[in-house]
């Protein structure tokens, strides 16, 4: 049984593994650097312009621990199918996840410490000694424990397996995953969820239904009701406003929001092949150029809703003049060549 899971860990880690090239290109790479290599020099005049009330830092470091601490899933590499072949093996199995567990917790409390000692110099600056920092980390680590333990007997029922939990917590897990390599290339085995959201119903309706605006309709309804595309453009947008909004330099906070919008358009375009499966699409009586159109008009208008939230926080005319330059360069011209560049 052991060697049949260590099978599956190492099948699905060279299988993700091939995905990290996709990850780590030569821009991305390049942009990592640039960006670690401000927050060095902002945390090094941190050190040196350390403020006389720290109230803010404690708060920082607060929310940093206790994300830190949330990090974290089991791995158990449980299929489906086994709910009904290795049942007879439970045993075995309640093993395999306390394994699971602990190679989980010695994973996420290193980086828990790692974490911990990038705050060092920080703590250090508040008044602390290496000593309270020894204590810090072990509390941490007992946390980082029980967490573990909370996480792991949702897997039970009594004294028995909750096969249902268990399968559906991997799969969740496996798919997280995925969806991070998604934002990058195609990734085989991901699959999506569709969720109504009610309370957006109202943009919906007010979205037109005419014969031209066909594939507008529908590109509208997969980006509203999808479990991919919301979530994706809601989080850029934040990570764009935090740029604007906490980077006092206006070229640097505004060129990252220039990417991330990049970002945001470019992962959007794989809405266009949203409805392939759907077969029924198939027999519209419309034309096939109706929906290349209907793409360019969707991926413009979210081009100018970014423009309307970003405008009023750039911090100079430049920035405004660099955000309206961009929107136009990437909804006139970009876009355009990427839509046709994917039907060609």
């Amino acid at each position: 049984m052991e060697q049949l899971f260590y099978n599956r860990r190492r099948d699905f880690l060279e299988k993700t593994s091939k995905y990290l090239r996709y990850v780590l290109n030569d821009h991305f790479v390049l942009v990592l650097l640039v960006l670690l290599g401000f927050m060095l020099v902002q945390y090094r005049y941190l050190l040196d312009h350390f403020p006389e009330n720290p109230l803010g830092i404690w708060i920082v470091i607060g929310l940093i621990l206790i994300i830190s601490l949330g990090l974290g899933s089991i791995a158990t590499y449980v299929e489906p199918a086994d709910k009904q072949f290795l049942i007879v093996k439970e045993d075995e199995i309640l093993v395999i996840i306390h394994k699971a567990m602990i190679r989980a917790f010695i994973f996420w409390g290193a980086v828990q410490l790692f974490v911990l000692f990038l705050l060092v110099p920080i703590f250090l600056a508040l008044g602390f000694i290496y000593l309270h920092l020894g204590i810090i980390g072990l509390v941490l680590l007992a946390i980082k424990y029980v967490i573990f333990q909370k996480k792991a007997s949702q897997f039970f029922k009594q004294e028995h397996l909750d096969w249902d939990k268990l399968i559906t917590y991997e799969l969740k897990r496996k798919q997280s995953i995925l969806k991070f390599y998604s934002l990058f290339t195609t990734v085989k085995g991901l699959t999506t969820s569709v969720k109504r959201r009610s309370y957006l119903d109202g943009l919906l309706n007010k979205t037109p239904k005419h014969h031209e605006k066909t594939w507008f309709y529908l590109f509208v309804r997969a980006f509203l009701r999808s479990g991919d595309y919301l979530g994706l453009a809601v989080r850029l947008i934040i990570l764009s406003m935090m740029s604007l909004l906490f980077i006092s330099n206006p070229t640097i906070s505004v060129g990252l929001a220039i990417l991330f919008n990049y970002l945001l358009l470019f992962q959007l375009l794989t809405i266009f092949h949203h409805f392939d499966y759907h077969y029924l699409t198939t027999i519209y009586p419309i034309d096939s150029s109706l929906k290349v159109q209907n793409m360019i008009v969707f991926l413009r208008g979210l081009a100018l809703i970014l423009l309307v939230i970003e405008l009023p926080f750039s911090s100079s005319v430049l920035g405004a003049f660099l955000l309206i330059g961009s929107s136009l360069l990437m909804s006139e011209l970009y876009l355009r060549y990427k839509v046709k560049q994917m039907i060609d």
